[in-house]
C-alpha cells in the first residue's frame, strides 16, 4: 500500500534498466532533477515498454521493485512539450502498471485516460 500524498516522478525517457540502486539514483538525481532520499517513488520504463522499475526509499534504505511483462507493453502516453519528468500520484501509477496493452486492436483502456491524471511537469536541466 503506497501512502496517501506519495509524490510519484515518471521519467519520459526510456531507461537502460540494467541499471540498479546507485544508477537509477542517479538518474533520479541528474534527468529528473529529485533527490531520492527525500522520498517519493520514482518510475523507470525500458525503451520496449515490457519492463519497469520503481525506486523509493524506506526507513531501512534504498529498494527496487521491477516488474517485466510476458506479453504486452506498458502504454507510456506522449509527452509534446519537451518534459522529462511527468509528476501524478499512487493512484495513477497503480492504473499506469494495470493498463497493459496486449495487442493493437484490443485496448483495455485509452491513453487520454491516464493522460487526463498526469501533472506533467517542465523543469529546465541542470547545468555544471
Amino acid at each position: 500500500m503506497i501512502p496517501a500524498g506519495t509524490k510519484v516522478y515518471f521519467a519520459v525517457a526510456p531507461t537502460d534498466l540494467r541499471k540498479s540502486f546507485d544508477g537509477l539514483s542517479a538518474l533520479a538525481s541528474g534527468q529528473l532533477q529529485k533527490d531520492p532520499s527525500e522520498g517519493g517513488l520514482f518510475v523507470f520504463l525500458n525503451k520496449r515498454g515490457d519492463q519497469v522499475r520503481v525506486l523509493f526509499r524506506d526507513r531501512h534504505g534504498c529498494c527496487v521493485l521491477a516488474k517485466r511483462l510476458d506479453r504486452g507493453r506498458f502504454r507510456r502516453p506522449r509527452v509534446k512539450d519537451g518534459s522529462f519528468c511527468w509528476e501524478i500520484d499512487a493512484p495513477t501509477l497503480m492504473m499506469f502498471l494495470d493498463d497493459i496493452d496486449v495487442s493493437r486492436q484490443k485496448v483495455k483502456r485509452s491513453s487520454a485516460s491516464v493522460v487526463q491524471h498526469l501533472k506533467i511537469v517542465t523543469t529546465q536541466p541542470r547545468h555544471s
